[in-house]
């Protein structure tokens, strides 16, 4: 048997790359009996069928997997949040840097659209994240700002952009991988949010070791989050923890946290600290629907 790359996945079909091409593949039914699905970005071990057809026969361990985008192996994931149209929501890059923390792959944050705002605003808000310890840049890339410094953050990576609708993602895409064609929806005048274009995940090759994933659109990384683990991915807060009063403290409701302590002095901003609040009451909500 051989081994390759699921990098599409479309009406029960799989298309395997393997050295350089690619097979049309089914999987074994007994997948089906056993529970066993194949993702996109899967590695898998298949028997080759003719000069371009296949079985899969097996599916090898995976290093990370996402509910949404179904997609497995990422390691990288690029936050497109555009500073206008849509206007930019701390909450919800809170949210999705996260849920990649959680799933354990590496963001790094894009905020688009910099060409329309002034640069002082779009410095700050870049180097606002960067304090708290994540990769940031701005971007217009129409323009090509910030453009190569992306580029260059997924080389040998596999990458899946998320972000919200209308924030740029597809339009990023082509600016990133270009002669490579990614779909590009448009805003909606009416409602500010851009319109889905892409209708399945597919992997695109960039080089040899660069992936990009070309996936639904979608604005959030879905992965399951503990609520008493949500602290554990604000890593702005696990310096601090450590003063705290008690040693698994929340940073809720609690007596002497050092976490709360340091929003009252302007150490952690405020709307971050806010985030976390309301990232912990809806997977506390979570757990209480499950046993309700």
């Amino acid at each position: 048997m051989r081994e390759g790359r699921v990098v599409r996945a479309i009406s029960g079909f799989f298309d395997v790359f393997d050295d350089g091409q690619v097979r049309r593949c089914r999987a074994r039914g007994v997948f089906k009996v056993k529970g066993t699905t194949v993702l996109v970005g899967d590695f898998v071990r298949y028997e080759p069928v003719g000069a371009q057809e296949g079985i899969i026969r097996e599916v090898l361990p995976r290093r990370t997997e996402l509910i949404r985008p179904p997609i497995a192996n990422v390691d990288h994931v690029v936050v497109a949040c555009s500073f206008v149209t849509p206007d930019l929501s701390f909450y919800m890059l809170d949210k999705t840097l996260l849920q990649a923390s959680v799933a354990g792959v590496e963001p790094t944050i894009a905020f688009t659209k910099a060409d329309l705002v002034s640069p002082e605003l779009a410095s700050a808000t870049v180097e606002l994240y960067r304090r708290l310890g994540y990769e940031a840049v701005a971007v217009a890339a129409k323009q090509g700002e910030g453009v190569s410094v992306l580029r260059a953050r997924l080389q040998g990576r596999v990458t899946v952009l998320a972000g919200p609708s209308g924030a740029g993602k597809s339009t990023l895409a082509n600016a990133l991988a270009p002669g490579i064609s990614f779909k590009t929806g448009e805003v909606s005048e009416k409602i500010g949010r851009g319109r889905q274009t892409t209708r399945h995940v597919e992997l695109v090759r960039l080089d040899d070791a660069t992936w990009m994933a070309d996936a639904p659109g979608f604005s959030q990384l879905q992965v399951p989050v503990a609520s008493r683990e949500v602290r554990l991915h604000f890593p702005e807060f696990r310096p601090l923890a450590q003063e705290c009063a008690y040693r698994d403290c929340l940073h809720l409701d609690e007596d002497n946290c050092a976490v709360k302590r340091a929003v009252e002095e302007g150490h952690v901003p405020a709307p971050r600290y806010m985030s976390y609040r309301q990232l912990y009451e809806e997977a506390r909500e979570q757990e209480l629907n499950a046993y309700s």
